[in-house]
């Protein structure tokens, strides 16, 4: 598949990707990859974020492609629970332990426990072994328990821009990588 010939959901996590963060960059830059809009970036509602997710999956034109991180995965994975027949994959990137956000007053307790179940669909995780917001295997274990495949980032942060990934195009050729074997 082509990255044309998909619609490219875009899903940041907490408080939204700013202008320079990568998934920004991507969307602009990918002609069908759209944002997905919540109501609220700094006070995270599990059941909003979801709905928005689903809510964008549903109308997709073509085979839908989620692009998510932090918080943002673990939304996606509560929406592909529900219309995972819809999705035809999911890059995600740099999810969030459930120990850190357990301590995260702002983030809604609901999006506990993380979903786990084998995705219908395939998928990458991209973690990295120094994420502030993860245990080092946190990732690989998440991607190993959904079925997906894991790429190990190194030591890249939370994979940000406060982490010097702005432009991130190890992530873009893996990105693009991952789509054409759709």
């Amino acid at each position: 598949m082509r990255a044309a010939d998909a619609d490219i959901l875009v899903i940041p996590g907490y408080l939204g990707s700013e202008p320079d963060h990568w998934q920004s960059r991507w969307e602009q830059k990918l002609s069908t990859a759209r944002r997905v809009q919540q109501r609220d970036w700094a006070s995270p509602n599990r059941a909003e974020w979801v709905e928005a997710i689903s809510r964008d999956i549903r109308s997709a034109k073509r085979p839908a492609v989620l692009v998510a991180h932090s918080l943002g995965v673990i939304a996606a994975l509560h929406a592909a629970q529900q219309l995972g027949e819809k999705i035809a994959g999911a890059f995600l990137v740099a999810p969030p332990s459930e120990a850190v956000l357990r301590e995260m007053p702002t983030i809604d307790s609901a999006f506990l426990p993380i979903p786990r179940a084998r995705l219908p669909f395939p998928a990458i995780v991209v973690g990295s072994n120094d994420d502030p917001y993860s245990d080092a295997s946190f990732a690989q274990n998440l991607a190993q328990d959904i079925g997906a495949r894991f790429i190990d980032a190194g030591a890249a942060g939370h994979i940000n821009v406060d982490s010097g990934h702005g432009p991130w195009p190890e992530g873009s050729l893996a990105f693009a990588h991952f789509v054409a074997k759709l």
